[in-house]
Order: structure tokens, then sequence, then C-alpha cells
């Protein structure tokens, strides 16, 4: 093997296919061989079946088999006779003096005889006389078996070669193959090693120009059309490189668009802080009032305060997503006993609202993430449900898993959202009904968390209107995110 790896490629490639042909030719000739020499005792067993078909004959015509002649049946010398029994014993045999007690129920054209009508053996040698013998035997109507043997003789080997004639036009035949061989693979391993020289230029950075050709054939075609789109898949490269710069320059800018938006957290405090200020200054200015106002400017001021800490809360988890996954510790959570309790801690806010939470999330979903973000993603939107639905009944359901990725859905049958405000719905502070939303609340962020969160997943999450009405969100998150 080490030397044949010392061979350029069209030799290797020529000496692989010569192989080839010489053990293709051999088993053919191998097998014509076998087939022939079958073929030629066939015929010779045919020819022995005569003899034995005529001594028959003759038996039943009540002759003896010892007068029994055999001179117009010239096709070999030296006949030897046997008369066995059914129960495999010699009754008589022209070539011994005295009879073998042997059974002869185990030689091959015996069992073939007694189970065919007749059979043959190539070549056996005989316990009596010490000669090997072609035999050939035939069983009569009464049981018994006429068996004719010829010796094994060099001449009567001879019969059975094979045609010499036939190997010599089978040797030529492998040589023509081998000519033929040598000039088909010496043109493909010309064109392979042009293939090699084009495979090194691109390896070292070459520039690779479509303008050198190779020969007018159906390989020279492919080559050029590989050299070809090569250099097209150059210059796309190069197009590539200079669209990834203007897409990052884009991407850029909109990350400095998103991180602006924060600056949205200045007109979402004023509301709270300014209601917390007034209710403060009128009870220093008015000492006086009553307990019940009292209580009521004291409760605005929590409801408020409650707010501004729901605020700096949301905007301290999204500025943490912000900085990188690499600040958020991940490891192997169960996010079905994740969503377990999380519905289970919202059933009896979801139950005043008059909704019902059904989880239809029962298998084992073992997956790599963090189980604060993780419990905030479904937190999020079933709060986001509870307030802003006005249905009846939200829903959680696995769609898929496999050993990448898990596909959670969680719908509501409520009024749905306008198809215009999908797009945006993820956004930060953006609200459909800003006046509800404050109302209710909410800080504008609980979406724009939930995105985040599923991205730092390796995930996604897409909103749709459903047909039979209500909100659909789908959630796509990797089981193997680093």
């Amino acid at each position: 093997m080490g030397s044949l790896n010392k061979l350029s490629y069209p030799q290797r490639l020529f000496v692989w296919l010569l192989g080839y042909s010489l053990l293709m030719v051999g088993c053919f000739v191998i097998f014509q061989y076998h087939r022939e020499k079958e073929f030629k005792a066939e015929k010779i067993d045919k020819q022995l079946q005569l003899i034995n078909t005529y001594i028959l004959t003759e038996l039943s015509e009540g002759h003896d088999v010892q007068d029994i002649k055999l001179d117009e049946f010239k096709p070999f010398n030296d006949i030897r006779i046997s008369v066995i029994s059914e129960d495999g014993h010699i009754i008589y045999d022209n070539t011994l003096d005295s009879l073998p007690k042997t059974n002869h129920l185990d030689r091959q054209e015996i069992r073939d005889a007694l189970r065919l009508g007749s059979g043959y053996a190539v070549r056996r040698h005989s316990e009596s006389t010490g000669n090997n013998y072609f035999y050939s035997a035939k069983k009569s109507d009464d049981g018994n078996i006429v068996r004719t043997a010829v010796p094994y003789s060099v001449s009567f080997r001879g019969l059975l070669q094979a045609d010499y004639g036939f190997l010599w036009i089978m040797g030529i035949i492998t040589m023509v193959m081998c000519v033929l061989g040598y000039f088909a693979t010496r043109r493909v391993g010309l064109h392979i090693i042009r293939l090699n020289r084009f495979a090194e230029n691109v390896e070292n950075g070459a520039q690779i120009s479509d303008t050198e050709p190779f020969p007018h054939d159906e390989l020279g075609e492919i080559s050029n059309h590989i050299v070809r789109l090569y250099a097209r898949l150059q210059q796309a490269v190069a197009d590539r490189d200079s669209e990834h710069r203007a897409a990052l320059h884009e991407q850029l800018e909109k990350e400095r668009i998103k991180k602006q938006l924060t600056n949205n957290i200045n007109h979402e405090l004023k509301t709270p802080v300014a209601s917390i200020r007034v209710s403060v200054e009128t009870m220093l200015a008015h000492r006086n009032m009553s307990d019940e106002k009292q209580i009521l400017f004291l409760q605005r001021c929590l409801t408020n305060t409650e707010r501004l800490q729901r605020l700096l809360t949301d905007v301290s988890l999204l500025t943490r997503m912000d900085d990188g996954s690499a600040s958020i510790l991940k490891e192997q959570v169960n996010l079905t006993d994740i969503i377990n309790d999380v519905v289970e801690d919202r059933q009896i806010i979801a139950a005043t609202k008059g909704i019902r939470i059904e989880n239809f999330v029962s298998h084992n979903v073992i997956m790599a993430g963090n189980a604060s973000l993780l419990e905030a993603v479904f937190n999020n939107l079933i709060d986001n449900a509870i307030v802003y639905c006005g249905g009846t009944r939200i829903k959680i359901e696995l769609i898929s898993i496999d050993n990448d990725k898990v596909v959670i859905a969680l719908s509501d049958n409520g009024c749905g959202v306008p198809p215009e405000h999908l797009p945006r719905l993820f956004e930060r502070f953006y609200r459909i009904d800003k006046g509800r939303s404050r109302a209710a609340g909410g800080t504008g962020l609980g979406l724009s968390i939930v995105k985040n969160a599923v991205i730092l997943h390796g995930g996604e999450i897409s909103a749709e209107t459903q047909c039979s009405g209500g909100l659909l969100f789908k959630i796509i998150f990797s089981r193997n995110s680093k």
C-alpha cells in the first residue's frame, strides 16, 4: 500500500482499474470453466446412460448380464459393469473375481439413482480395484441398479478439461481492456492533476480566473464549470463582506436607537413620582385632614411605589440581558416544573377574573436555561393574558420536542390584538391602549422581557391572532443554548 501511494494519481487509478478488470475476468473464467466441465461431465454421463439403458433392456428380455455384448458402443475402452441390488450390495461386477460385501448405498451415484432414477460421480476411488472411475448408474423397474464406469485416466481427464481457446480469447480481451483503461485513466488523471493545481491556488488565496479552459469533453466541461463557479463565488464573497459591513453598521445603529429607548424611563417615572409627590405635599399642607383621606393618599403612594419598584425591576432585568448572556448563569432545568409552578401561582388571580388556566405540558422537558428568566417568560405572558385578553381561558401546550428544540404555545380565547399592532408587540414601552395599560399597573416592558429572555435561550417567539379569536404566542427554546 505504501508503494502504491508513491505512484501518481493516474497510475494509481490505472492500477485499481487493472485489478478490478483482472478480478472480473478471473471470476468469469472460473465460472465458465466449472460450467464447461459440468457440461462435459453431463455429456459423458448421457453416453454411459445409453449403455445402462441397453443393459437394462437386455436384462428385461432375459439375457444373462455376462452374455451382453457392447461392441456397438465404442466411446470408451475398459467399461466396468456392475449390478447392485436395491439394498446396496453388488450382485455382479465384470472386473472382480470375488464380489465385495461393502454396502454401496452411501455412493453418490447410487443415492441419486435410487432417488431420481439416475446419477453419476465424476471421480471417485474404488476400494475394490484401487483405481479412480467416472461412475454412471441407472435404476431398473425391479429396483436393481446397473452401474457403468470408465477409468479416470489421462486421456479421460483431457475430455473434462476446459477449452484453452476460450482462455486465450479471454486473455486477449483482458489485454484490450487494460490498454483502453490505461488511456481512459490517463486522461481522467490529467484532469484531476489540473483540478489539484486549481485547489492549491484556491487554498493559497490566489485570484481565480475563469478564462483557463480545460479539454473539451464532459469532465473538462465540469472542471470549467467548477472554476467559473469559484470565480463567481470569490466575487460573491467580496460582495457579501461589503454587505456585511453595511449590515453591521446598520445593526450598531439599531442598537444605539434601542438604547435610546431607555430614555422613555424618564417619562414612565414622571407619573408615579408626581403622584407620590402630590399626595405627600397635600398631606403636609393639610395636617388636619380626616383619617380616611390620609389613608387614601397613603394608598396612592403605596400603589405608585409598587409601580416604581416593578419598573425598576424590569429595567434592571432588561439591562442585565442587554449586557449579554455571559453574565446570566445557565444550568439544567426542568421547564415543565417551572411552568407548573407559574400556573399554580397564577390560578387564584386568574380565577378572580373568571379565567381558567389549562396546562397541557406534562412531558418532562429538560433544557439548559436560567430558571428565573424562564419563570419571567411565563409569568409575563400569563399576567398579560389575565389583564388584557378579556376571555375565559388560557391554554399552555407542548407542540413538539426533540434533541435540539422545544416548542411551547400559549393562547387565550379573548379579543386578540389588531393586526397592525402585532409587529410592534414586543417593543419596549409599546402599548396598544396606553391609558388602560397604565391603569392596570403595567410597565410596558413585560413582552420585551419575554422576547429577550427567549432569545437568550437560543430561541424565538412570535404572536398571532387566532381565527377563532384570542392571541397565540408560539415560543421556541433551544435545549442546548450556551
